[in-house]
């Protein structure tokens, strides 16, 4: 099978995870091409996701490496023979790469946590509120680059309605069930939306109110998507040049400490509910 030019995150992800147990084991590229008969440069493309790898081949290496974890060899054998292309994929080439990883991301989480302060969660969004946010980019998108966007949003909602649905948690501070995007009629149709939702088993939304005050995180949106074992957990936050994935320990660490603290903070799911249904109404009777 050819290189890839553009591996996606999810690729490059299974090429990082084997880098990590080679040098854990303290061997080099060209013993491990050793092991698969293939030289040192083919190794190199492997852990960066620039060349498949089979399977079989990961599993020789993962033995050989000494790693004696069966369920996170078995994780990586099951992203290594991956090979059917996933709903994102129709969007490749027409929208930003990054937007496709969010996707396959939360495609393969088992449970995902996200922490919104400005924008309703991008999974639970109505068309008409995403649609506002992605007009609202400076300098402004093209009209079919939104209509894009807006389709591209609201397939990733099929996380939900599968016969595993992803089990998720999402923390909204106030700020952000507050935002008119789209104005009144829009916000009022986006937040009953998010109730009927929350009503689902395996949705719950918790609320932040302001009375909370500071809290950690700078304001930065959060997504937590836990792997099939925690090596494979990876964290996903936005910035101006796009989303940012992180899977060091370190990092993961910070992110799961600020989503524990809303985790603590934040409104139980009743009182949650109670409160988005509290502000939909305000919306419906106060004067513009």
């Amino acid at each position: 099978m050819p290189p890839r030019t553009t591996p996606t995150e999810r690729q490059k992800r299974l090429g990082i995870e084997l880098r990590k147990m080679r040098t854990a084991a303290g061997l080099s590229t060209d013993y491990a091409a050793g092991l698969l008969g293939l030289d040192r440069g083919k190794i190199s493309n492997i852990e960066s996701g620039v060349r498949v790898i089979t399977p079989e081949r990961l599993r020789t290496l993962g033995c050989n490496y000494g790693c004696t974890d069966s369920d996170y060899l078995q994780a990586l054998e099951v992203m290594a023979g991956e090979r059917q292309r996933g709903w994102w994929e129709e969007f490749r080439g027409t929208l930003p790469a990054g937007l496709l990883d969010i996707a396959e991301l939360e495609w393969h989480a088992v449970r995902a946590r996200t922490a919104q302060v400005m924008h309703l969660p991008g999974m639970l969004q109505t068309e008409d509120y995403a649609r506002a946010i992605f007009e609202a980019v400076l300098p402004r998108l093209p009209r079919l680059e939104v209509e894009l966007r807006v389709a591209h949003r609201m397939k990733r909602q099929q996380v939900f309605d599968r016969d595993n649905p992803l089990t998720y948690t999402g923390y909204i501070h106030e700020a952000a069930l507050r935002m008119r995007f789209g104005g009144k009629e829009t916000t009022k149709e986006q937040l009953h939306f998010l109730l009927k939702m929350s009503e689902r088993e395996h949705i719950t939304l918790r609320v932040l109110t302001v009375d909370t005050g500071a809290f950690p995180g700078s304001g930065n949106a959060i997504l937590y998507a836990e792997g099939p074992t925690p090596q494979l957990d990876t964290a996903q936050v936005d910035s101006p040049q796009g989303p940012q994935f992180m899977h060091a320990e370190s990092q993961l660490a910070k992110c799961r400490a600020t989503l524990d603290w809303m985790e603590d903070a934040a409104l139980d799911p009743g009182q949650s509910q109670d409160f988005i249904s509290a502000v939909a109404h305000d919306l419906r009777w106060r004067r513009p």
